[in-house]
C-alpha cells in the first residue's frame, strides 16, 4: 500500500474535531483488553508487563484523552482583532491557520515502539496529516495493531501505512515525506539528517541524551536515591531520559551514596543487547583504571545489574555518551551544572524554591523536580532535546503545532488604499510624520509629529489626494 496524493484522501479535508474523535478512541480499545497490547510489546530485553503498561499503555491513552478534548480548539483559525494592529493597516483583518504539513514520516525507537512513535503519529494525524510509520526492528507487530485500531475506528488507509523495519523502507519514505519525526541515537540522527538535508526535508529529532541529576543542599537523600534508583533501572536502563550521573551536594553526598547503595541492594540484572553490554563493560573498565570507585553493579553474560561508579576523572569514557545500559556516575556538584553537549532532560533535587531557581540555569528540554522521569509522560507537556539531543519538539500543544505550517490571510474591508496612490510631494513628509506619531519618544514627540501628520492630511485634501483617494474595494 502506497499513501495516496493529497488531493485523493479524505482525512486532511475531515474537520479537526471530528479527527480527534476518531482518534481519541482508540483510549476505549487499550482499556476494553490491554492484554494483545502488552503481548507484541513482549521482547528478550522486556518481559515485564506492568511496565509496558504504566510505562506505554496508560501515557498513550492519556495522550489519546489530550487529542479528544484538546485539539481542536489548539489547531482552530485564530483571528486576529484590532487590538495591536498597525494604524496603517487600518481596514485590514487577519487571521492565522494552521495546515497540515502532508506526509509525515515516523521513524521508531526500539526501546518504547509504541508510546513514542504512537503519540507522534496521533499528533500528525490530529493535524490532518498523511502518516507513514517506520518502525525500530522488533515493533513493527505493535505498530500494525495500532494502525488496524485507528483503521477501525474510522481512519482511512490511506492516511495511515506501517512500513517494514528496514532501512531503505526509511531512506525511500524520506524522498516523499514532507516531514521526517525519528527517535533514535546519534548515529541514526546523522544519517537520517544527512537524508533530509539532501531532499530538503524538515525534520524533528530526539536523539537520546545523557541526562544529570542534581542533589542540592537541603534535599531528602533517601528520596533523590529511590527516585535515581527508579530512573536508572526503568526499561532495562534503555531510557534515553534516565539519570546517567549524579551531581550531589558535599552536605548530603554522603547520605544520598548510602541510600542509593540501600535502593540497588537487590536489584535484579536486566538482560542488555550484548554490543550494549561490551560497551558498558568497556566504558567502567576505563573509568575503574582512571581511579574511579564501584559502588554497585555486576557484568553477567546477558546483561548487568545496575553499575554505580563515584568520581570518575572528568573526562571519563562514560560522560557524554548516549549508553543505553543501567549505569550512574556520582560526583560531588561543586558550583553550577557542568558543561554537557546533550541537552534532552535533567532532575533536581532540593527544596521546591531552591531546586526552580537551579532548573532555570539548565540547558536541557525537560526538568522534573523531586521526581525522575514519569512527569515527562503528561500529555500537555511538549518534549524535545537540545544541542546533542536534537531540536524540536512533540507532544502537547506545542507538538501539536509542530505538525502544522502557518498560513496568515489577510483581508481589506475598507476602502483606503493609500500605498496605491501615486507618490507625490506629500508623501515621504506624510510619512516621516506617522513614524514619528506612532514611534517618538515621548508623548511630547508624538504630540508634535502628530500636529505635523494633521498639516500633511490638510495639505493632501486642498490638492485633492487626500486619505480617501484611490481605488475602492470591490464589492
Amino acid at each position: 500500500m502506497t499513501i495516496q496524493d493529497p488531493t485523493q484522501s479524505s482525512w486532511p479535508a475531515t474537520p479537526a474535531r471530528e479527527r480527534a474523535r476518531v482518534l481519541g478512541g482508540l483510549r476505549h480499545v487499550l482499556a476494553d483488553d490491554p492484554a494483545p497490547w502488552l503481548e507484541a510489546l513482549r521482547s528478550p530485553v522486556r518481559s515485564d508487563d506492568a511496565e509496558s503498561l504504566s510505562a506505554e499503555v496508560l501515557p498513550l491513552a492519556a495522550a489519546c484523552r489530550w487529542i479528544e478534548r484538546r485539539a481542536a480548539r489548539t489547531l482552530k483559525t485564530r483571528k486576529l482583532g484590532a487590538r495591536g494592529r498597525p494604524l496603517w493597516l487600518w481596514g485590514v483583518s487577519a487571521e492565522i491557520r494552521r495546515e497540515p504539513c502532508g506526509a509525515v514520516l515516523v521513524i521508531g525507537p526500539g526501546n518504547f515502539p509504541l508510546f513514542l512513535p504512537g503519540v507522534q503519529a496521533l499528533q500528525a494525524l490530529a493535524a490532518g496529516n498523511r502518516v507513514r510509520i517506520k518502525p525500530a526492528p522488533g515493533g513493527r507487530a505493535v505498530m500494525r495493531r495500532l494502525a488496524e485500531a485507528w483503521w477501525a475506528l474510522g481512519v482511512p488507509r490511506d492516511a495511515l501505512e506501517v512500513l517494514d523495519e528496514s532501512v531503505d523502507a526509511a531512506e525511500a519514505a524520506v524522498d516523499t515525506a514532507d516531514l521526517v519525526v525519528l527517535t533514535g541515537g546519534e548515529k541514526t540522527g546523522a544519517a537520517v539528517r544527512a537524508a533530509c538535508a539532501r531532499h530538503g526535508v524538515p525534520l524533528i529529532a530526539e536523539l537520546s541524551g545523557h541526562d544529570h541529576a542534581y542533589v542540592l543542599r537541603g534535599a531528602d537523600p533517601e528520596l533523590a536515591a529511590r527516585c535515581v534508583a527508579f530512573g536508572v533501572r526503568m526499561n532495562g536502563g534503555a531510557t534515553c531520559i534516565a539519570p546517567r550521573r549524579v551531581l550531589a551536594d558535599a552536605r548530603v553526598r554522603e547520605a544520598f551514596v548510602a541510600a542509593l547503595r540501600d535502593a540497588l541492594a537487590s536489584a535484579p540484572a536486566v538482560p542488555v543487547p550484548t554490543p550494549v553490554r561490551e560497551q558498558a563493560e568497556r566504558r567502567v573498565a576505563e573509568a575503574e583504571a582512571g581511579g574511579a570507585r564501584r559502588l554497585a553493579g555486576v557484568f553477567t553474560a546477558d546483561g548487568l545489574t545496575p553499575v554505580v561508579l563515584l568520581d570518575p576523572l572528568p573526562d571519563a569514557g562514560l560522560h557524554g555518551v548516549d549508553l543505553f545500559a543501567p549505569v550512574l556516575t556520582v560526583e560531588t556538584l561543586r558550583g553550577g551544572p557542568p558543561a554537557s553537549r546533550f541537552g534532552l532532560g535533567a532532575s533536581v533535587f532540593g527544596p521546591e524554591d531552591a531546586a526552580r531557581r537551579f532548573a532555570r540555569r539548565l540547558n536541557a528540554g525537560v526538568v522534573t523536580v523531586n521526581d525522575v522521569i514519569v512527569p515527562t509522560a503528561d500529555p500537555r507537556l511538549p518534549f524535545g532535546g537540545r544541542g546533542a539531543s536534537g531540536y524540536g519538539v512533540t507532544r502537547g500543544a506545542e507538538g501539536l503545532l509542530a505538525f502544522t505550517q502557518t498560513k496568515a490571510v489577510s483581508v481589506r474591508r475598507r476602502r483606503v488604499y493609500p500605498h496605491l496612490r501615486p507618490t507625490d510631494v506629500h508623501t515621504l513628509p506624510m510619512l516621516k510624520a506617522l513614524l514619528g506619531t506612532l514611534h517618538g519618544r515621548g508623548w511630547r514627540a508624538r504630540g508634535r509629529r502628530g500636529a505635523e501628520l494633521l498639516k500633511v492630511f490638510r495639505a493632501q485634501t486642498r490638492d485633492g489626494v487626500g486619505p480617501g483617494a484611490g481605488p475602492r474595494n470591490p464589492r
